[in-house]
């Protein structure tokens, strides 16, 4: 019975993390959302880091190696990373 106690917490524990994790996840897309607008209303330009080398790997066609090397200079996750890649594209 105890151990039944356990897991439950464990999992009672798990879940609230990661609603606070989507929650969060949310806020901040709301807020990169917010960002882009601005950017775009200002007409300003920004320049991601690696996009040189990264724009470079799209127009030789490695599309894959791009995302890697996205990933990497940015820290971006593997979603963020194909979507600015599908920018690119």
């Amino acid at each position: 019975m105890l151990l039944l106690g356990i897991v439950l917490l464990i999992t009672v524990v798990g879940l609230g993390a990661s609603n606070t994790e989507r929650r969060l996840g949310r806020r901040l897309d709301r807020m990169e959302r917010k960002l882009d607008a601005i950017v775009a209303q200002l007409g300003v330009t920004v320049e991601e880091p690696g996009l040189a080398e990264v724009a470079a790997l799209v127009r030789e066609g490695k599309k894959i190696q791009a995302i890697k090397v996205y990933r990497e200079n940015t820290g971006a996750d593997l979603k963020e990373a194909r979507d600015a890649v599908e920018r690119l594209v």
